[in-house]
């Protein structure tokens, strides 16, 4: 599971390898909580365990370090 590096707090946020026949999306992890983020627009499209306000917290920072994460997915799905 490649992560995208670079983005500072308690969460990791990453791509399955399988998954690259999607649309461009992240998930996002932290303890047992995940999430996963549509990046084109960016909005939620799964979560299990974050609450509201921390949903928030994660969109605004997919939003922030929305170009890191697009060229992480980009490298490690060949596009």
């Amino acid at each position: 599971m490649p992560t995208v590096r670079g983005i500072p707090g308690p969460y990791r946020f990453f791509f399955y390898s399988f998954d690259c026949n999607e649309p461009q999306h992240v998930h996002v992890r932290r303890e047992r909580m995940i999430c996963k983020f549509w990046l084109e627009p960016v909005v939620l499209s799964f979560n299990e365990g974050f609450s509201p306000t921390e949903l928030n917290r994660i969109r605004k920072l997919v939003l922030e370090h929305y170009q890191r994460i697009v060229e992480a997915w980009d490298e490690h799905c060949g596009e």
